[in-house]
C-alpha cells in the first residue's frame, strides 16, 4: 500500500486566511473613538469656526497642556472683553448640560454634539440643562469666583472627555515661533 506523505500534513488554508483577513480589516477599518483621541493640539474634523465667548476678546492667560490627564497644567484659556462688556455668548450651537455652582462659582457647560464639550466660568445664567442655545446667543454674564482675575471668563473645551486648546476651534492658533538653543 503506498502512501501519500503530505497528505497528513496537508491542511485547508482557509483559518490562516481567514485570520489574515480579518487582520488586514482591523488595521484599515476606520475608529470613531480614535477621532477624539491622539493629538489635542488636532482641530477636531467637525469643527467649523465658533464665536468668541466674549466681545473683541483678550487672552489673559493662555492654554497649557498638562504633561499627562492629572497633571498642572491650564485647561482653557482666560478671556477678558476689549470693549468691557460682561455679556458671554455660546460659542457654538449646542444644548446646555449643566448650569449651576461648582466650589462657589457660577459654571456653564454646553454639550455641541459630536463628542465636543464647553465649559464657561464664572457666569451667571438663567439656562437650565436641556435648553438649546444658538452659537452668538447671549447666555449669561462673567460672575466672580474661581481662578480667573476680575471680569475674566475661563473657556475650556473637551473633545470626547480630553482637553483641547478652544483656540483650535476659534481658528487662532498662534504659530509656533523656534528660539535658539544656545
Amino acid at each position: 500500500m503506498q502512501t501519500n506523505p503530505g497528505a497528513a500534513v496537508r491542511r485547508s488554508g482557509a483559518p490562516v486566511a481567514l485570520l489574515a483577513i480579518l487582520l488586514v480589516s482591523a488595521v484599515l477599518a476606520p475608529d470613531d473613538r480614535a477621532q477624539g483621541a491622539g493629538d489635542p493640539d488636532a482641530p477636531p474634523p467637525a469643527a467649523t469656526a465658533w464665536a468668541w465667548p466674549v466681545d473683541s476678546a483678550r487672552i489673559v492667560q493662555a492654554y497649557e497642556a498638562p504633561a499627562h490627564r492629572y497633571g498642572p497644567g491650564h485647561r482653557g484659556i482666560d478671556l477678558r472683553s476689549g470693549t468691557g462688556d460682561l455679556r458671554v455668548s455660546a460659542p457654538a450651537d449646542g444644548t446646555v448640560a449643566f448650569a449651576g455652582a461648582v466650589a462657589g462659582r457660577g459654571v456653564l457647560t454646553i454639550d455641541h454634539g459630536d463628542g465636543l464639550v464647553t465649559t464657561l466660568e464664572p457666569v451667571d445664567t438663567a439656562l437650565v440643562p436641556g435648553a438649546a442655545v444658538a452659537k452668538g446667543a447671549e447666555v449669561g454674564t462673567v460672575a466672580i469666583g474661581g481662578h480667573t482675575a476680575m471680569g475674566a471668563l475661563h473657556f475650556g473645551v473637551r473633545r470626547h472627555g480630553e482637553y483641547i486648546n478652544p483656540l483650535l476651534l476659534v481658528g487662532e492658533v498662534p504659530r509656533a515661533v523656534l528660539l535658539p538653543c544656545c
